[in-house]
Protein backbone atom coordinates (compact mmCIF):
# COMPACT_ATOMS: atom_id res chain seq x y z
CA UNK A 1 0.00 0.00 0.00
CA UNK A 2 1.51 3.23 -0.81
CA UNK A 3 2.47 5.76 1.80
CA UNK A 4 0.24 8.47 2.80
CA UNK A 5 1.64 12.20 2.62
CA UNK A 6 0.56 15.38 4.36
CA UNK A 7 1.21 18.88 3.19
CA UNK A 8 0.38 22.41 4.18
CA UNK A 9 0.73 25.22 2.12
CA UNK A 10 -0.49 28.71 1.96
CA UNK A 11 -2.39 31.08 -0.23
CA UNK A 12 -4.29 34.31 -0.84
CA UNK A 13 -8.13 34.55 -1.48
CA UNK A 14 -9.97 37.24 -2.14
CA UNK A 15 -14.07 37.88 -1.04
CA UNK A 16 -16.12 39.83 1.15
CA UNK A 17 -17.92 39.24 4.55
CA UNK A 18 -20.26 41.55 5.96
CA UNK A 19 -19.72 41.94 9.94
CA UNK A 20 -21.23 44.16 12.46
CA UNK A 21 -19.39 46.47 14.49
CA UNK A 22 -19.48 46.66 18.30
CA UNK A 23 -21.09 50.28 17.57
CA UNK A 24 -23.89 48.62 15.74
CA UNK A 25 -24.32 45.64 17.98
CA UNK A 26 -24.76 47.66 20.74
CA UNK A 27 -27.38 50.01 18.72
CA UNK A 28 -29.16 47.18 17.65
CA UNK A 29 -29.47 45.93 21.31
CA UNK A 30 -30.86 49.14 23.35
CA UNK A 31 -33.05 49.56 20.03
CA UNK A 32 -34.79 46.19 21.37
CA UNK A 33 -34.98 46.85 24.75
CA UNK A 34 -38.44 48.15 26.07
CA UNK A 35 -38.40 50.73 29.28
CA UNK A 36 -37.66 48.91 31.86
CA UNK A 37 -34.88 47.04 30.01
CA UNK A 38 -33.60 49.99 29.27
CA UNK A 39 -33.38 51.36 32.90
CA UNK A 40 -31.83 48.29 33.82
CA UNK A 41 -29.33 48.81 31.18
CA UNK A 42 -28.53 52.24 32.14
CA UNK A 43 -27.84 51.44 35.19
CA UNK A 44 -25.03 48.40 34.06
CA UNK A 45 -23.18 50.99 31.57
CA UNK A 46 -22.95 53.37 34.56
CA UNK A 47 -21.90 50.81 36.63
CA UNK A 48 -19.05 50.09 34.08
CA UNK A 49 -18.24 53.72 32.63
CA UNK A 50 -17.22 56.56 35.18
CA UNK A 51 -17.10 58.87 32.51
CA UNK A 52 -21.10 58.44 31.92
CA UNK A 53 -23.56 60.42 34.61
CA UNK A 54 -27.06 59.07 35.94
CA UNK A 55 -29.49 62.13 36.24
CA UNK A 56 -32.73 61.19 37.84
CA UNK A 57 -36.17 63.06 36.56
CA UNK A 58 -36.96 65.80 38.64
CA UNK A 59 -33.24 66.74 39.76
CA UNK A 60 -32.15 69.79 39.93
CA UNK A 61 -29.69 67.82 36.93
CA UNK A 62 -32.19 66.56 34.99
CA UNK A 63 -32.00 68.36 31.31
CA UNK A 64 -32.01 67.52 27.81
CA UNK A 65 -29.32 64.52 27.62
CA UNK A 66 -28.67 65.98 23.80
CA UNK A 67 -27.08 69.18 25.58
CA UNK A 68 -24.82 67.64 27.55
CA UNK A 69 -23.53 65.30 25.24
CA UNK A 70 -20.95 67.32 23.68
CA UNK A 71 -20.79 70.28 26.12
CA UNK A 72 -17.62 71.15 25.85
CA UNK A 73 -17.51 73.93 28.51
CA UNK A 74 -15.69 73.61 31.81
CA UNK A 75 -18.19 73.20 35.37
CA UNK A 76 -18.15 76.71 36.56
CA UNK A 77 -16.73 76.74 39.78
CA UNK A 78 -14.42 74.56 39.55
CA UNK A 79 -11.45 77.20 38.29
CA UNK A 80 -7.71 75.48 38.53
CA UNK A 81 -7.60 74.53 41.59
CA UNK A 82 -10.46 72.32 40.59
CA UNK A 83 -8.60 70.63 37.70
CA UNK A 84 -5.33 70.03 40.04
CA UNK A 85 -7.43 68.33 42.21
CA UNK A 86 -8.82 65.72 39.56
CA UNK A 87 -5.24 64.87 38.85
CA UNK A 88 -4.35 64.36 41.89
CA UNK A 89 -7.19 62.15 42.45
CA UNK A 90 -6.79 60.68 38.93
CA UNK A 91 -2.94 59.42 39.55
CA UNK A 92 -4.14 58.31 43.27
CA UNK A 93 -7.41 56.60 42.39
CA UNK A 94 -7.51 55.87 39.08
CA UNK A 95 -7.52 51.83 39.02
CA UNK A 96 -10.38 52.72 41.44
CA UNK A 97 -12.75 54.28 39.20
CA UNK A 98 -14.52 51.84 37.52
CA UNK A 99 -16.17 50.75 40.73
CA UNK A 100 -18.84 52.82 42.38
CA UNK A 101 -17.43 53.12 45.67
CA UNK A 102 -16.13 56.40 45.29
CA UNK A 103 -19.50 57.67 44.23
CA UNK A 104 -21.21 56.08 46.80
CA UNK A 105 -18.61 57.59 49.40
CA UNK A 106 -18.62 60.89 47.70
CA UNK A 107 -22.80 61.08 47.71
CA UNK A 108 -22.49 60.18 52.13
CA UNK A 109 -20.30 62.77 52.61
CA UNK A 110 -22.23 65.04 50.89
CA UNK A 111 -25.90 63.94 52.64
CA UNK A 112 -27.15 63.14 49.38
CA UNK A 113 -29.25 60.03 49.18
CA UNK A 114 -27.55 57.03 47.17
CA UNK A 115 -31.16 56.49 44.84
CA UNK A 116 -29.37 52.66 43.88
CA UNK A 117 -29.34 51.69 47.69
CA UNK A 118 -32.95 53.21 48.46
CA UNK A 119 -33.94 51.32 45.05
CA UNK A 120 -32.60 47.92 46.54
CA UNK A 121 -34.54 48.67 50.12
CA UNK A 122 -37.37 49.64 49.45
CA UNK A 123 -37.91 45.93 46.77
CA UNK A 124 -40.07 43.49 47.86
CA UNK A 125 -38.21 40.45 49.00
CA UNK A 126 -38.95 37.35 46.59
CA UNK A 127 -41.09 35.56 48.84
CA UNK A 128 -40.50 31.76 50.14
CA UNK A 129 -40.95 28.89 47.42
CA UNK A 130 -44.19 26.50 48.41
CA UNK A 131 -41.88 23.36 49.04
CA UNK A 132 -40.38 25.86 51.66
CA UNK A 133 -43.52 26.97 53.02
CA UNK A 134 -45.10 23.51 53.22
CA UNK A 135 -41.90 22.35 54.88
CA UNK A 136 -42.20 24.83 57.93
CA UNK A 137 -45.67 23.79 58.25
CA UNK A 138 -44.95 20.11 58.01
CA UNK A 139 -42.62 21.15 61.38
CA UNK A 140 -45.05 22.33 63.46
CA UNK A 141 -47.97 18.81 62.54
CA UNK A 142 -48.23 16.97 64.92
CA UNK A 143 -46.41 13.72 63.56
CA UNK A 144 -44.82 11.99 66.96
CA UNK A 145 -43.48 9.02 64.51
CA UNK A 146 -40.10 10.20 63.32
CA UNK A 147 -40.20 7.56 60.26
CA UNK A 148 -43.56 9.26 58.83
CA UNK A 149 -42.15 12.66 59.94
CA UNK A 150 -38.16 11.92 57.45
CA UNK A 151 -41.10 10.59 54.94
CA UNK A 152 -43.59 13.55 55.09
CA UNK A 153 -40.67 16.12 54.47
CA UNK A 154 -39.14 14.05 51.56
CA UNK A 155 -42.83 13.76 49.79
CA UNK A 156 -43.10 17.73 50.42
CA UNK A 157 -40.04 17.96 48.08
CA UNK A 158 -41.96 16.90 45.26
CA UNK A 159 -44.79 18.79 45.21
CA UNK A 160 -45.27 21.07 42.18
CA UNK A 161 -46.10 24.73 41.77
CA UNK A 162 -49.70 23.66 41.90
CA UNK A 163 -49.78 21.97 45.03
CA UNK A 164 -50.61 18.43 43.81
CA UNK A 165 -47.78 15.37 44.35
CA UNK A 166 -47.98 13.53 41.30
CA UNK A 167 -44.81 11.52 41.51
CA UNK A 168 -45.46 7.90 41.72
CA UNK A 169 -44.61 6.80 45.22
CA UNK A 170 -42.91 3.52 44.17
CA UNK A 171 -40.33 6.39 42.64
CA UNK A 172 -39.83 8.48 45.54
CA UNK A 173 -39.00 5.44 47.30
CA UNK A 174 -36.24 4.13 44.91
CA UNK A 175 -34.86 7.67 44.94
CA UNK A 176 -34.47 7.70 49.07
CA UNK A 177 -33.64 4.44 49.45
CA UNK A 178 -30.18 5.77 50.50
CA UNK A 179 -31.29 7.93 52.86
CA UNK A 180 -31.58 7.69 57.27
CA UNK A 181 -34.18 7.93 58.75
CA UNK A 182 -36.74 5.99 57.12
CA UNK A 183 -37.69 2.71 55.65
CA UNK A 184 -38.98 4.05 52.69
CA UNK A 185 -41.61 1.19 52.60
CA UNK A 186 -44.56 2.17 50.60
CA UNK A 187 -47.19 1.65 53.62
CA UNK A 188 -45.01 4.26 55.40
CA UNK A 189 -45.22 6.42 52.49
CA UNK A 190 -48.78 6.22 51.99
CA UNK A 191 -49.52 6.88 55.68
CA UNK A 192 -47.10 10.22 55.26
CA UNK A 193 -48.64 11.36 52.75
CA UNK A 194 -52.24 10.90 53.96
CA UNK A 195 -51.16 13.22 57.02
CA UNK A 196 -50.00 15.85 54.72
CA UNK A 197 -53.02 16.18 53.01
CA UNK A 198 -54.83 16.00 56.48
CA UNK A 199 -52.81 18.39 58.30
CA UNK A 200 -51.39 20.67 55.28
CA UNK A 201 -52.86 24.62 54.04
CA UNK A 202 -54.20 25.46 52.38
CA UNK A 203 -56.43 21.89 51.74
CA UNK A 204 -55.65 20.09 48.66
CA UNK A 205 -52.12 20.45 48.95
CA UNK A 206 -50.96 16.99 48.54
CA UNK A 207 -53.36 15.76 46.68
CA UNK A 208 -52.07 13.63 43.50
CA UNK A 209 -54.87 14.43 40.90
CA UNK A 210 -57.02 17.68 40.26
CA UNK A 211 -59.73 15.55 41.22
CA UNK A 212 -58.76 14.09 44.30
CA UNK A 213 -57.79 18.14 45.52
CA UNK A 214 -61.32 19.06 44.79
CA UNK A 215 -62.83 16.32 46.82
CA UNK A 216 -60.06 17.29 49.70
CA UNK A 217 -61.52 21.16 49.45
CA UNK A 218 -65.06 19.60 49.40
CA UNK A 219 -64.70 17.38 52.04
CA UNK A 220 -63.59 20.23 54.14
CA UNK A 221 -66.03 22.24 53.58
CA UNK A 222 -68.15 20.02 54.49
CA UNK A 223 -66.75 19.31 57.95
CA UNK A 224 -66.99 22.81 58.64
CA UNK A 225 -70.57 24.00 57.14
CA UNK A 226 -73.11 24.04 60.03
CA UNK A 227 -76.22 24.66 57.79
CA UNK A 228 -77.82 21.55 56.81
CA UNK A 229 -79.16 23.31 53.51
CA UNK A 230 -75.76 23.88 52.57
CA UNK A 231 -74.15 20.66 53.88
CA UNK A 232 -76.62 18.95 51.14
CA UNK A 233 -75.49 20.93 48.83
CA UNK A 234 -72.00 19.93 49.69
CA UNK A 235 -72.72 16.18 50.07
CA UNK A 236 -73.85 16.66 46.60
CA UNK A 237 -70.75 18.38 45.37
CA UNK A 238 -68.76 15.64 46.53
CA UNK A 239 -70.54 12.92 45.01
CA UNK A 240 -70.59 15.23 41.27
CA UNK A 241 -66.37 14.85 41.69
CA UNK A 242 -66.64 11.26 42.81
CA UNK A 243 -69.41 9.37 40.64
CA UNK A 244 -70.11 11.92 37.37
CA UNK A 245 -66.84 13.88 37.06
CA UNK A 246 -66.10 12.86 33.55
CA UNK A 247 -69.79 14.82 32.65
CA UNK A 248 -68.45 17.60 34.33
CA UNK A 249 -65.44 18.23 32.50
CA UNK A 250 -67.53 18.16 29.34
CA UNK A 251 -70.71 19.79 30.74
CA UNK A 252 -72.97 17.26 30.19
CA UNK A 253 -75.25 18.87 32.57
CA UNK A 254 -78.71 16.94 31.29
CA UNK A 255 -77.36 13.32 31.68
CA UNK A 256 -75.94 14.30 34.85
CA UNK A 257 -79.44 15.03 35.92
CA UNK A 258 -80.68 12.02 33.84
CA UNK A 259 -78.38 9.63 36.37
CA UNK A 260 -78.89 11.35 39.37
CA UNK A 261 -82.90 12.14 39.24
CA UNK A 262 -81.42 15.64 40.19
CA UNK A 263 -84.00 18.61 40.13
CA UNK A 264 -82.88 21.41 38.42
CA UNK A 265 -82.28 23.94 41.29
CA UNK A 266 -80.71 20.72 43.31
CA UNK A 267 -77.76 20.56 40.77
CA UNK A 268 -77.32 24.00 40.43
CA UNK A 269 -77.15 24.65 44.20
CA UNK A 270 -74.45 21.51 44.11
CA UNK A 271 -72.51 23.10 40.87
CA UNK A 272 -72.74 26.53 42.97
CA UNK A 273 -70.71 25.01 45.27
CA UNK A 274 -67.96 23.71 42.99
CA UNK A 275 -66.84 26.71 41.92
CA UNK A 276 -65.52 27.37 45.34
CA UNK A 277 -62.97 25.07 44.92
CA UNK A 278 -59.31 25.47 43.66
CA UNK A 279 -57.91 22.93 40.83
CA UNK A 280 -54.60 24.13 41.80
CA UNK A 281 -54.12 25.12 45.53
CA UNK A 282 -50.52 25.44 45.98
CA UNK A 283 -51.18 28.79 43.96
CA UNK A 284 -52.53 29.91 47.24
CA UNK A 285 -49.15 30.28 48.88
CA UNK A 286 -47.45 30.98 45.91
CA UNK A 287 -49.21 33.15 43.25
CA UNK A 288 -48.04 33.47 39.53
CA UNK A 289 -45.64 36.48 39.45
CA UNK A 290 -47.39 39.37 37.69
CA UNK A 291 -44.99 41.54 35.70
CA UNK A 292 -45.80 45.23 35.67
CA UNK A 293 -46.16 47.04 32.22
CA UNK A 294 -44.55 50.52 31.88
CA UNK A 295 -45.59 52.12 28.30
CA UNK A 296 -42.67 53.20 26.29
CA UNK A 297 -45.40 55.51 24.35
CA UNK A 298 -48.16 57.30 25.26
CA UNK A 299 -50.74 58.28 21.86
CA UNK A 300 -53.54 61.39 22.88
CA UNK A 301 -55.56 62.88 21.05
CA UNK A 302 -55.98 66.56 20.26
CA UNK A 303 -59.69 67.71 20.32
CA UNK A 304 -58.17 71.17 18.40
CA UNK A 305 -56.34 69.24 15.54
CA UNK A 306 -58.39 66.15 15.17
CA UNK A 307 -55.09 64.71 15.21
CA UNK A 308 -53.87 61.47 17.47
CA UNK A 309 -49.96 62.64 18.40
CA UNK A 310 -47.67 60.61 20.20
CA UNK A 311 -44.66 60.63 22.79
CA UNK A 312 -41.93 58.49 24.54
CA UNK A 313 -43.41 58.12 27.99
CA UNK A 314 -39.98 58.42 29.46
CA UNK A 315 -41.38 61.58 32.20
CA UNK A 316 -39.44 59.01 34.99
CA UNK A 317 -37.15 57.41 32.87
CA UNK A 318 -33.27 58.22 34.35
CA UNK A 319 -31.55 60.03 31.89
CA UNK A 320 -27.78 59.56 31.25
CA UNK A 321 -25.13 62.63 30.20
CA UNK A 322 -21.32 62.36 29.91
CA UNK A 323 -19.58 63.83 32.67
CA UNK A 324 -18.52 67.45 32.61
CA UNK A 325 -15.57 66.56 34.54
CA UNK A 326 -14.65 63.85 32.67
CA UNK A 327 -15.13 66.46 29.30
CA UNK A 328 -12.62 68.75 30.67
CA UNK A 329 -10.34 66.46 32.05
CA UNK A 330 -9.80 66.14 27.91
CA UNK A 331 -8.17 69.02 27.40
CA UNK A 332 -5.71 69.07 30.19
CA UNK A 333 -2.55 69.17 28.81
CA UNK A 334 -0.55 67.79 31.93
CA UNK A 335 -2.36 64.98 31.48
CA UNK A 336 -0.13 61.83 31.10
CA UNK A 337 -0.85 59.32 28.11
CA UNK A 338 -2.41 56.31 30.14
CA UNK A 339 -4.78 59.05 32.44
CA UNK A 340 -5.61 60.78 28.76
CA UNK A 341 -6.11 57.29 27.31
CA UNK A 342 -8.33 56.32 30.03
CA UNK A 343 -10.81 59.58 29.69
CA UNK A 344 -11.18 59.40 26.25
CA UNK A 345 -11.89 56.04 25.90
CA UNK A 346 -14.59 55.94 29.15
CA UNK A 347 -16.16 59.52 27.34
CA UNK A 348 -16.17 57.96 23.74
CA UNK A 349 -17.78 55.20 25.29
CA UNK A 350 -20.45 57.35 26.86
CA UNK A 351 -21.24 59.27 23.84
CA UNK A 352 -21.62 56.16 21.97
CA UNK A 353 -24.57 54.80 24.81
CA UNK A 354 -26.42 58.32 24.22
CA UNK A 355 -26.11 58.27 20.56
CA UNK A 356 -27.37 54.17 20.62
CA UNK A 357 -30.68 55.62 22.65
CA UNK A 358 -31.36 58.43 21.38
CA UNK A 359 -31.37 56.29 17.92
CA UNK A 360 -33.93 54.07 19.68
CA UNK A 361 -35.99 56.96 20.24
CA UNK A 362 -35.68 58.12 16.97
CA UNK A 363 -36.42 54.93 15.26
CA UNK A 364 -39.46 54.14 17.71
CA UNK A 365 -41.34 57.22 17.15
CA UNK A 366 -40.88 56.85 13.07
CA UNK A 367 -42.61 53.72 13.52
CA UNK A 368 -44.98 54.83 15.98
CA UNK A 369 -46.08 57.93 13.28
CA UNK A 370 -46.45 55.40 10.61
CA UNK A 371 -49.08 52.88 12.95
CA UNK A 372 -51.01 56.15 13.68
CA UNK A 373 -51.21 57.08 10.15
CA UNK A 374 -52.53 53.70 8.57
CA UNK A 375 -54.45 52.51 11.76
CA UNK A 376 -56.61 55.56 12.94
CA UNK A 377 -59.58 53.50 12.21
CA UNK A 378 -58.49 51.43 15.02
CA UNK A 379 -57.75 54.34 17.58
CA UNK A 380 -61.86 55.82 16.56
CA UNK A 381 -63.84 52.69 16.07
CA UNK A 382 -62.07 49.79 17.95
CA UNK A 383 -60.44 46.60 16.82
CA UNK A 384 -62.76 45.16 14.51
CA UNK A 385 -61.34 47.87 12.57
CA UNK A 386 -57.88 46.88 12.49
CA UNK A 387 -55.79 47.60 8.72
CA UNK A 388 -53.31 44.64 7.62
CA UNK A 389 -49.73 46.54 8.66
CA UNK A 390 -47.03 44.35 7.54
CA UNK A 391 -43.39 45.58 8.80
CA UNK A 392 -42.00 44.87 5.04
CA UNK A 393 -43.77 47.94 4.33
CA UNK A 394 -43.32 49.85 7.19
CA UNK A 395 -39.73 49.13 6.66
CA UNK A 396 -40.00 50.00 3.00
CA UNK A 397 -41.53 53.30 4.04
CA UNK A 398 -39.32 54.35 6.54
CA UNK A 399 -35.92 53.41 4.31
CA UNK A 400 -34.71 50.74 6.98
CA UNK A 401 -34.30 47.12 7.46
CA UNK A 402 -37.52 45.19 8.61
CA UNK A 403 -35.36 43.39 11.23
CA UNK A 404 -34.98 47.03 12.77
CA UNK A 405 -38.96 47.52 12.92
CA UNK A 406 -39.17 44.00 14.48
CA UNK A 407 -36.62 45.18 16.89
CA UNK A 408 -38.27 48.74 17.42
CA UNK A 409 -41.74 47.35 17.93
CA UNK A 410 -40.63 44.01 20.40
CA UNK A 411 -42.28 44.13 23.99
CA UNK A 412 -43.39 47.78 23.67
CA UNK A 413 -46.35 48.73 24.59
CA UNK A 414 -48.18 51.69 23.68
CA UNK A 415 -50.62 54.00 26.26
CA UNK A 416 -54.03 54.66 23.94
CA UNK A 417 -57.43 56.15 24.54
CA UNK A 418 -58.46 52.55 24.29
CA UNK A 419 -56.27 51.38 26.99
CA UNK A 420 -52.25 49.90 27.15
CA UNK A 421 -51.60 48.10 23.87
CA UNK A 422 -48.70 45.79 22.74
CA UNK A 423 -47.22 47.90 19.91
CA UNK A 424 -46.39 44.35 18.16
CA UNK A 425 -50.46 43.71 17.75
CA UNK A 426 -50.18 46.79 14.94
CA UNK A 427 -48.55 44.53 12.16
CA UNK A 428 -50.16 41.38 11.07
CA UNK A 429 -51.18 40.42 7.32
CA UNK A 430 -55.28 40.62 6.74
CA UNK A 431 -57.74 39.82 3.97
CA UNK A 432 -60.57 41.87 1.71
CA UNK A 433 -64.06 41.81 3.39
CA UNK A 434 -66.65 41.43 0.94
CA UNK A 435 -67.05 45.09 0.04
CA UNK A 436 -63.30 45.72 -0.74
CA UNK A 437 -62.30 46.60 2.62
CA UNK A 438 -58.81 45.63 4.57
CA UNK A 439 -58.92 43.65 7.33
CA UNK A 440 -56.12 42.64 9.74
CA UNK A 441 -56.11 38.97 11.01
CA UNK A 442 -56.42 40.23 14.42
CA UNK A 443 -59.21 42.00 13.16
CA UNK A 444 -61.18 38.89 11.96
CA UNK A 445 -60.15 37.64 15.93
CA UNK A 446 -61.88 40.68 17.49
CA UNK A 447 -64.65 39.61 15.50
CA UNK A 448 -64.82 35.94 16.76
CA UNK A 449 -64.66 37.16 20.13
CA UNK A 450 -67.81 39.67 19.33
CA UNK A 451 -70.08 37.10 18.37
CA UNK A 452 -69.25 34.61 21.05
CA UNK A 453 -69.53 37.29 23.29
CA UNK A 454 -73.62 38.11 21.73
CA UNK A 455 -74.25 34.76 21.36
CA UNK A 456 -77.63 32.77 22.94
CA UNK A 457 -75.29 31.24 25.58
CA UNK A 458 -78.46 28.31 26.03
CA UNK A 459 -77.81 27.66 22.20
CA UNK A 460 -74.18 28.62 22.07
CA UNK A 461 -72.45 28.95 18.20
CA UNK A 462 -70.97 25.74 16.72
CA UNK A 463 -67.43 26.58 14.55
CA UNK A 464 -69.50 26.15 11.02
CA UNK A 465 -72.42 29.17 13.13
CA UNK A 466 -69.34 31.38 13.71
CA UNK A 467 -67.70 30.56 10.47
CA UNK A 468 -71.31 31.58 8.99
CA UNK A 469 -71.54 34.32 11.39
CA UNK A 470 -68.53 35.88 9.63
CA UNK A 471 -69.78 35.52 6.28
CA UNK A 472 -72.45 37.74 6.90
CA UNK A 473 -69.81 40.47 7.92
CA UNK A 474 -68.16 40.20 4.71
CA UNK A 475 -65.63 38.08 5.64
CA UNK A 476 -65.02 34.16 4.74
CA UNK A 477 -62.69 32.18 6.54
CA UNK A 478 -63.09 28.48 6.61
CA UNK A 479 -64.23 26.42 10.06
CA UNK A 480 -60.73 25.37 10.83
CA UNK A 481 -59.42 28.87 10.89
CA UNK A 482 -62.54 29.25 13.50
CA UNK A 483 -61.20 27.11 15.23
CA UNK A 484 -57.68 27.79 15.64
CA UNK A 485 -58.95 31.63 16.24
CA UNK A 486 -61.06 30.49 19.05
CA UNK A 487 -58.57 28.79 20.81
CA UNK A 488 -55.97 31.41 20.30
CA UNK A 489 -58.43 33.26 22.23
CA UNK A 490 -58.69 31.44 24.92
CA UNK A 491 -62.74 30.67 23.77
CA UNK A 492 -64.27 27.10 24.88
CA UNK A 493 -66.14 24.84 22.61
CA UNK A 494 -69.69 25.58 22.03
CA UNK A 495 -70.15 22.39 24.08
CA UNK A 496 -68.62 23.48 26.86
CA UNK A 497 -69.81 26.75 26.72
CA UNK A 498 -73.26 25.77 27.36
CA UNK A 499 -75.22 27.45 29.95
CA UNK A 500 -77.87 24.93 31.12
Amino acid sequence: MAGMRFETSQGMKLGQTMGLSPKLIQSAEILQLNSMELQERLEQEVEKNVALELVMPGSSDDGDPRREQHREEAPQGGGADEFERLRRMERQYGEQWNSDGDSRRAARSTGERDAKMDAMANAPSRGASLVDQLLGQWGFAEVHDPALRVAGARIIEYIDDDGLMQTPLETIREQSAHLPGCDWAIDTLKLALARIQQELEPRGVGATSVREALLIEARAFLDDEDDLDRAEAWGDAIELIDTHYDDLLQNRVPRIRERTGWTTDRLDRARACLKRLDPNPGRELVPPESTAIIPDVVVEYDPESGDYTARLADELMPRVRVSPDYEAMMKEIDLDAKARNFVAESVRAARSIIEAIEQRNTTLMRVVRVVLARQREWFEQGPQHLKPLPMVEVADMLGIHVATVSRAVSEKWMQTPRGLVALRSFFSLGTESADGEEMSWNAVKAMVREIVDHEDKSKPLSDREIAEALEKKGVTIARRTVVKYREQLGILSGTLRKQH
